[in-house]
């Protein structure tokens, strides 16, 4: 059998989640097949302990009795956080494959979702349109009707992705051309593709009021004007969302149910469909910090305009 990419599992201090996660993914087919390597970050603060120390209890129970070829448990000890850990973490196991799938611990996978991952990386690995792999997928009305199997997205996905090491070698983690992008009207609009948020979210990273490297990844994306495929059945659920993650929130609008049927696809080259694109973006706005306010404005807008339309009616009225 074709070697497996290795299968990279970030976890802090969420016992529970942690527990569901390696659960599920472990019921995958090819999990015997697959290396697992577990990143254990370290406490934050002294109230974290505790809770490391019994996520990393799991972990240790976990390997000794699962279905994995290996597994090999990176415990760090002092705090990276989860953007430095998964920099750090994917960029050495990345580069002694030249391939990961990487899950983070709050997300229960379809049992069919290491298959799917594989052999999209192994039909995209040489195409040069293809950034990564998603296994999420959302609520999308305009995938009823859709006819194939997968889709492309002008951005990638931080629930259960895989790329390769060519890919991930590309990005300026710093962002050094941020000031030229920011006076750059064209690049804005072309990253803006991918979400109204976008050019927002990495704002706030380059402020330091997030620590995100999924919207830095995002924005090399963009940058090289590359696709993301995504299954049209969706692979991968967040358990999560209750403001217990670094950047989880509570968003049950979010949820969308596990496909756990063992979801048949055909994979080929595809085109991004900007009917899929536009309703993509909708779903996205209340992400978007300044969502509220937007609407406030337009209906403040439209409200005027309205109104002016309606005093130049009545002038016209008085006049005839």
């Amino acid at each position: 059998m074709k070697k497996l990419a290795p299968l990279l599992v970030f976890v802090y201090n969420r016992g529970e989640l942690t527990k569901q996660m390696l659960c599920a993914v472990n019921e995958n087919d090819m999990a015997q097949y697959t290396d697992l390597y577990v990143f254990s970050d370290g406490p934050k603060k002294e109230s974290d302990i505790e809770n490391v120390a019994a996520v990393r209890t799991i972990i240790h129970d976990f390997s000794q009795d699962n279905k994995f070829r290996t597994i090999h448990v990176l415990e760090a000890e002092k705090n990276k956080g989860l953007a430095n850990s998964i920099i750090s973490g994917v960029t050495q196991i990345i580069n002694k494959y030249g391939n990961v799938i990487v899950l983070e611990d709050d997300l229960i996978v379809a049992k069919n979702f290491l298959k799917f991952m594989n052999d999209c990386l192994d039909f995209y690995k040489d195409n040069n349109k293809i950034w990564s792999i998603g296994g999420t997928t959302f609520k999308l009305k305009s995938l009823d009707n859709y006819s194939k199997d997968i889709y492309a997205c002008y951005r990638g996905t931080s629930w259960g992705w895989a790329t390769w090491s060519d890919r991930w070698g590309k990005v300026d983690w710093e962002v050094s051309d941020y000031d030229a992008f920011m006076n750059d009207r064209s690049r804005k609009a072309r990253f803006r593709r991918g979400g109204y948020e976008m050019v927002s979210a990495l704002q706030k990273q380059m402020e330091g009021k997030t620590d995100s490297w999924a919207i830095r990844w995002c924005y090399q994306q963009s940058k090289e004007n590359m696709f993301t495929i995504l299954p049209k059945k969706n692979l991968v659920m967040n358990i999560g969302m209750n403001g217990s993650g670094t950047h989880s929130g509570n968003h049950d609008y979010f949820h969308t149910k596990l496909d756990n049927e063992k979801f048949m696809y055909m994979l080929e080259d595809v085109e991004i469909s900007e009917k899929i694109m536009r309703e993509f973006r909708k779903y996205f706005l209340p992400l978007w910090p300044e969502y509220d306010l937007a609407k406030c404005y337009v209906n403040k807008v439209i409200d005027k305009f309205k109104k002016i339309r309606s005093e130049n009616l009545s002038e016209k009225d008085e006049t005839v």
